[in-house]
């Protein structure tokens, strides 16, 4: 039985932020393992990602995802994508039937809605991409495509907090850099050692590039093993690989 996280803000669209439950991966991936980059068997992650095509009342070859690799780009969408899948973080469209999914195991999985012009967007926004613009990228394309930023929901999905995100004096620098009002989305942890709000930063860029209403759905990736996938947990775990968490949104 599949679990779907959804939100009032992108109703009523399909879409869903899905857990790993209800998949047919087994061991380190059990469940909903949607990852083709992961050392899991292809066809179970084909089967898993024909469910989720299913559940979105689309056929699997309008399931698109696109090479993430932590950047700000974003590909427009008008058809099912061929392979090789572009390299991106991003995807919007504003054709009907298409589904637009992003895979993560810690980052922001981040859906976008204008349902008056009829333009969704998904994005994949690690700290890299959200430090790179890759949010600010995907309502610019939106707009190309009919949308407006006033008009646009955003809501980040299941990702990892806060109190489980551990970072070193390095990473704050990045962010410094940048702004140094960035401050405020550290906290101090041990020694050196501080605790960055992902969500946090990522709410704040939405909202500073003038999106229309943003949140986050407040589940933790890395707390809640039974429903998540966590990168930053397998890694503390010293396990091999890691299952891919799937995000989805269409007209």
């Amino acid at each position: 039985m599949l679990e779907i996280v959804t939100s009032d803000r992108l109703t009523p669209l399909r879409h869903g932020f899905f857990t790993r439950k209800g998949g047919a991966s087994s061991g380190v991936f059990e469940g909903l393992n949607c990852g083709a980059g992961s050392s899991d068997q292809s066809e179970i992650v084909r089967i898993n990602r024909s469910r989720v095509a299913k559940a979105m009342e689309a056929a699997p070859e309008d399931l698109v995802t696109v090479h993430q690799t932590h950047s700000s780009d974003v590909v427009t969408v008008k058809a099912p994508l061929a392979a090789p899948r572009p390299e991106a973080d991003a995807m919007v469209t504003n054709v009907p039937g298409l589904v637009l999914a992003i895979l993560t195991a810690d980052c922001q999985p981040v859906l976008f809605a204008d349902h008056e012009a009829g333009v969704i967007g998904a994005a994949h926004a690690g700290w890299r991409g959200a430090l790179g613009g890759v949010l600010e990228a995907t309502l610019e394309a939106m707009e190309a495509i009919g949308a407006k930023r006033e008009n646009t929901a955003a809501v980040i999905g299941p990702s990892i907090s806060q109190r489980a995100y551990q970072v070193g004096p390095e990473f704050l620098d990045d962010f410094l850099m940048e702004d140094t009002d960035n401050s405020r989305f550290f906290a101090n942890d041990q020694g050196e050692k501080m605790l960055f709000d992902l969500q946090g930063y990522g709410l704040h860029r939405l909202r500073k590039a003038g999106v229309g209403k943003a949140e986050w759905t407040r589940h933790c990736t890395y707390g809640d093993p039974d429903r998540f996938f966590s990168y930053r947990r397998t890694t503390h775990a010293g396990e091999a690989d890691y299952g891919r968490l799937i995000s989805t949104i269409r007209l």
